[in-house]
């Protein structure tokens, strides 16, 4: 799944501002881990939390852009790239949802929701989310493994 949305298009609540205290935190918890990225369009570098740069396969928490992508299911790269491109032109929200491959040669799903702001200048802006991991991984197949 891949989408790409003007910021403006469903008011949910002030954009660029990360909220906090959701009402089932440790319900969303139980079943997948969530850490927040963000990315400064004038320098082209991306900040991953630690959590998020382990399951990228990442030794550093900054990085480019095709740093992290690279391990995203090959038939979804370039959709995934485009949306960062589209994401960096126009102020956007967007997500979509891959899967990444890991050493073990399992995969692990990832869902991504993020916004882009601040354009108004040219190669100016910041662009920052989250990304969600679910609790379980893909073998071949289709069949899942549970984690812990």
């Amino acid at each position: 799944m891949f989408k790409i949305t003007r910021t403006n298009s469903v008011p949910l609540g002030v954009p660029g501002q990360m909220h906090s205290g959701l009402p089932h935190q440790e319900f969303l918890e139980q079943f997948c881990a969530s850490e927040g990225w963000s990315g400064d369009l004038s320098t082209g570098l991306f900040r991953l939390g630690e959590k998020a740069s382990a399951i990228h396969g990442l030794n550093e928490s900054e990085c480019g852009l095709l740093n992290f992508v690279r391990c995203y299911d090959p038939t979804d790269r370039n959709y995934v790239l485009e949306l960062f491109e589209q994401a960096a032109t126009t102020c956007s929200s967007f997500c979509f949802s891959t899967t990444i491959s890991l050493e073990s040669g399992h995969k692990q799903p990832v869902f991504c929701i993020g916004e882009s702001s601040g354009l108004e200048e040219r190669y100016s802006g910041t662009i920052h989310g989250i990304f969600f991991f679910p609790r379980f991984l893909v073998e071949g197949a289709g069949k899942m493994l549970l984690r812990q």
